[in-house]
């Protein structure tokens, strides 16, 4: 295992605990190699997250980093290496009772109400029935929807939408949340509330949690540890550690260590972002 893959490994277990994700060697190739369509999205990755941990994978559009969120929940098989969750092989199948998504896009089905939504999921994990709509109810107040329980999806602003996506992955039982850039399509003011949303619900539920996005203020305000990637093919370049509690109050982005975090990332991301730019012009047929 690399220098890198070791720290982060150490970082993750520090407290002695075994992993809640444990990734060792994952590679994924898209098409045969050789092939003029193949495309190598990930490299030897190998990392350790911690249980109750909040981490984010970031790097350059394209660097694999939706892909490793999609072979941790069991969506893809990778071409070689493993993942195992609570010491499991995930072997690309999803495991919902164990592993929960929330996707860039709403995944409410928009002819049922927002608690009928809620009770559809916690249907499928074998909730009782007797417990679902308290458990809706305590996700949705403490985003501030509960009074939008009886609205359709269709009827709430994108940023309801989401309020609403997340509350619903933090109530099912699932100790482990993935969430695919949740926050890309709201502006900027709207993300960084829900950020704080999100880190006093994790403070509360101690749920582990892994974060693809490409903000870098949204990754130093979230995150106990941010993998930063590399260009295509993804590797993990380094990682940074981010020493703060939850829930994050918002006066830590007024912070001189914030904007110094900020601006450390963007260091190690400005080669990657050049590189991939680079990669994108000869996929598209060359040029300056």
């Amino acid at each position: 295992m690399s220098e890198a893959a070791t720290a982060i490994g150490a970082g993750a277990t520090a407290a002695g605990l075994a992993p809640a994700i444990s990734i060792r060697g994952v590679t994924q190739r898209f098409g045969a190699v050789g092939a003029a369509q193949g495309v190598l999205a990930l490299d030897d990755i190998s990392l350790d997250i911690a249980p109750g941990e909040f981490v984010c994978l970031l790097g350059p559009s394209g660097c694999g980093k939706s892909t490793l969120l999609n072979i941790i929940g069991g969506l893809f098989k990778p071409t070689s290496g493993e993942v195992t969750v609570a010491g499991k092989r995930v072997d690309g199948a999803p495991r919902p009772d164990e592993i929960a998504f929330v996707f860039q896009e709403s995944t409410l089905f928009p002819w049922y109400t927002i608690i009928e939504n809620f009770r559809i999921a916690l249907k499928f994990q074998g909730v009782p029935k007797s417990e679902r709509d308290d458990l809706a109810m305590d996700a949705l107040k403490a985003v501030g929807m509960g009074g939008f329980a009886r609205h359709y999806p269709t009827q709430l602003s994108v940023g309801m939408r989401q309020r609403v996506n997340m509350a619903r992955g933090i109530c099912v039982r699932t100790n482990i949340l993935l969430m695919d850039e949740p926050f890309a399509a709201l502006d900027e003011q709207s993300r960084m509330v829900l950020g704080e949303d999100l880190s006093t619900l994790l403070a509360k539920t101690g749920k582990t949690i892994v974060f693809v996005t490409h903000s870098l203020a949204e990754a130093v305000f979230l995150s106990d540890r941010i993998v930063v990637m590399t260009a295509r093919p993804g590797r993990v370049k380094t990682i940074v550690n981010v020493n703060e509690r939850h829930p994050r109050a918002p006066d830590f982005m007024l912070e001189p260590r914030f904007g110094e975090m900020r601006n450390e990332l963007f260091a190690l991301l400005r080669d990657e972002i050049r590189r991939a730019m680079a990669l994108q012009r000869d996929a598209d047929g060359g040029g300056a």
